[in-house]
């Protein structure tokens, strides 16, 4: 009997133009690729090289890779899963493509898993912007005088973090309701249980009020409700 090899489409993502010239990168992405295609019997077609920023969502390159692998029945192949991108909306939007895509440094990922992972991805994006706004702050007690411009701008990008974060914990909050953790207090405990980060990273512990201002980013007035 003939047997059927599965075709893969490669995607490859390299940040700036200047690593798109050099190949700085793209080597290992590809390595990593073609090695997994070697040891599972798969036909890699021609790649999908994108140059672009990895929190941009609007890719051209993916895109038309998404289109050739409904076209064929090929699923998507790529090295590392922030290769997909650092942003939860992002991932989201790409498995809503119905197209079956594989990460080779995380193969058996489940779809709650890439939502978590893609949340701790982005979640560290945020503290970047985080340790700015502390060094601002830190700036500000020395003396150095910010301004009104300066507040205003610490204010927004603290409202803007928080916001973000508690977008990208959307996913796990409704995966946990969905497993019957519906109380504010609930959630607590499962979120330390499981040890997510909170908004402000490193060992900091939930409490009910944390996730109550969770929450009321996230505007989910079901769960507020609930005590």
């Amino acid at each position: 009997m003939e047997t059927i090899m599965q075709h893969a489409i490669p995607y490859y993502r390299v940040s700036t133009e200047r690593q798109g010239r050099s190949g700085l990168g793209l080597a290992a992405q590809q390595h990593a690729v073609q090695d997994y295609a070697a040891a599972h019997g798969l036909v890699l077609q021609d790649a999908c090289v994108e140059i672009e920023s990895g929190g941009k969502n609007d890719r051209p390159v993916l895109q038309d890779a998404l289109q050739q692998c409904r076209q064929s029945g090929a699923i998507l192949l790529i090295a590392k899963l922030d290769r997909l991108g650092r942003n939860v909306a992002f991932i989201a939007t790409l498995m809503e493509a119905r197209v079956d895509f594989v990460a080779t440094d995380n193969p058996h990922a489940t779809k709650l898993m890439l939502h978590i992972m893609a949340a701790f991805a982005e979640h560290e994006r945020d503290q970047i912007s985080l340790r700015t706004i502390a060094a601002l702050h830190a700036a500000k007690k020395r003396g150095v005088v910010l301004g009104v411009y300066g507040a205003t701008v610490l204010s927004v990008q603290n409202k803007r973090a928080a916001k973000n974060f508690a977008l990208s914990m959307r996913p796990i909050i409704h995966a946990l309701r969905r497993e019957g953790v519906i109380t504010i207090r609930d959630l607590r405990n499962a979120l330390n249980r499981r040890k997510i980060p909170t908004y402000h990273g490193g060992t900091a512990q939930w409490h009910i009020n944390t996730v109550h201002r969770l929450l009321k980013n996230m505007k989910d007035e079901e769960l507020l409700k609930s005590k």
